[in-house]
């Protein structure tokens, strides 16, 4: 999208990420869009025969555009002239952007960091998510925030794997922190996105269960389940959800006081990775860090 330039001609293939109607200042009706693909988004307009266009695609369609760019605020516009469903021909276009890294390698990385954790419960459940197969193909494909941070296919697993590293890095100039509880809880602290996620053609869609509990609940309920089920011992359990339930900073009514180094430590690297990559990327927010 970088390439879309003020006054340059548009033909392609997009996925629709938002559709709104909308009304001009004259009372016109208009559509107001934003259209992606693997490289990223941009914002469009369709101002003739508005209603009628609104009839030929939802959002999440592939759809094929034609238009020029224009300047708007600042800003470039895609100002659609003709847009119709894609073709059978447009189905193998790339839609949904993804991580340079290859997800295969981030997952290698999880197994490496696993078998470095001595502590053989917490082992046990770094090894019972890497072994749950549905569940593990999910955490190398699926994006760490929709439009944050690691918005990409595979930014889960690479978000994960950067701040799993940064805590191993301070557990060598800290001895005293307990490496295997912050690896683990480092490595398992964003895995409720598994389940905040559903990857689709051309979209990205959050599920019913993440918008209303969001990641770090759910989360926090399956290393729960999971640490019941391999034996984790109650203190060892506790102090994982401790540190996960940290990963954003102090819970509602908790004080930094009350904060093992390891909760301290896993909310530092977690905002640390997420801030830099956001920077890097141009990410205008981080509120899902």
């Amino acid at each position: 999208m970088t390439t879309l330039e003020p006054g340059r001609p548009v033909e392609g293939v997009f996925a629709v990420r938002r559709k709104e109607r909308r009304m001009s200042r004259k009372g016109s009706p208009y559509l107001a869009l934003t259209l992606g693909d693997a490289t990223g988004t941009i914002s469009a307009v369709i101002f003739d025969e508005a209603d009628w266009f609104a009839g030929q695609f939802e959002e999440g369609d592939r759809v094929r555009v034609t238009g020029e760019v224009t300047a708007r605020g600042g800003k470039s516009v895609l100002r659609v002239r003709s847009l119709r469903p894609a073709e059978a021909a447009d189905q193998d276009v790339d839609l949904l952007p993804k991580s340079h890294r290859d997800p295969e390698d981030m997952f290698g990385f999880v197994l490496g960091l696993a078998d470095e954790v001595i502590d053989p419960g917490l082992r046990d459940v770094l090894q019972a998510f890497a072994d749950d197969a549905e569940l593990a193909q999910m955490w190398r494909t699926v994006p760490c925030t929709r439009n944050g941070h690691h918005a990409y296919l595979g930014g889960l697993i690479e978000h994960s794997v950067g701040v799993a590293m940064l805590c191993q890095s301070l557990c060598t100039w800290h001895p005293r922190v307990d490496s295997d509880l912050l690896v683990t809880a480092a490595l398992l602290h964003d895995i409720g996105d598994v389940r905040c996620f559903v990857v689709g053609e051309a979209t990205v869609d959050q599920t019913e269960e993440g918008r209303m509990l969001g990641h770090l609940v759910i989360g926090q309920q399956m290393v729960d389940e999971v640490s019941r089920q391999v034996g984790l011992a109650a203190d060892r359990r506790l102090a994982l959800l401790h540190v996960i339930g940290w990963h954003h900073g102090p819970p509602p009514g908790a004080h930094i006081s009350g904060a093992s180094p390891e909760a301290i430590a896993l909310w530092r690297a977690n905002a640390m990775e997420a801030g830099v990559k956001a920077r890097l990327e141009g990410a205008s927010t981080l509120d899902e860090a």
